[in-house]
């Protein structure tokens, strides 16, 4: 499978079943199925559902705040990773998101893969949050993206 081979929509309830199965095998600590069920309900967010035609094969979930938009979770089944299923549902979520945006993150300083995929769209650390991760009490990296302007560190 390749990511033309992906096609993005609207998560909904009735994806949850195998929102779950994929939660379960992606995280150590996954989320329950009422905080899913807070965030389809959040009209302003953005939670999108990877298919490959049939099945689901990702799902990314996007909350809007006052501030920013908040990625909090993004998985994609174990056997389809490092095939393009994350960076579309990113690259639909972007087009998705105020053009003025910005949109921030939390990832695992473990998880190199999803550090540099993050990288990639112009995402830069900002801080760590210590002990974000209460299943091992691995670090946090905070990231940030400012969409339609440029970067400037601080």
């Amino acid at each position: 499978m390749t990511a033309e081979n992906i096609f993005i929509r609207p998560l909904t309830y009735s994806d949850l079943p195998k929102v779950m199965a994929i939660e379960r095998r992606s995280f150590p600590t996954s989320w329950s199925l009422s905080m899913f069920v807070l965030e389809l309900s959040k009209p302003s967010g953005v939670c999108l559902a990877a298919t490959d035609g049939a099945a689901l094969v990702g799902y990314l979930i996007c909350a809007r705040y006052a501030e920013a938009y908040h990625l909090m979770n993004v998985a994609v089944e174990p056997d389809r990773r490092r095939q393009g299923v994350a960076r579309a549902l990113i690259d639909e979520m972007l087009e998705r998101v105020d053009v003025d945006a910005s949109v921030t993150l939390e990832v695992r300083v473990s998880n190199a893969g999803a550090i540099a995929l993050y990288e990639s769209y112009g995402f830069r650390g900002v801080g760590t949050r210590r002990r974000y991760y209460a299943d091992t009490g691995e670090d946090a990296i905070i990231m940030w993206l400012a969409i339609g302007a440029p970067w400037e560190a601080a």
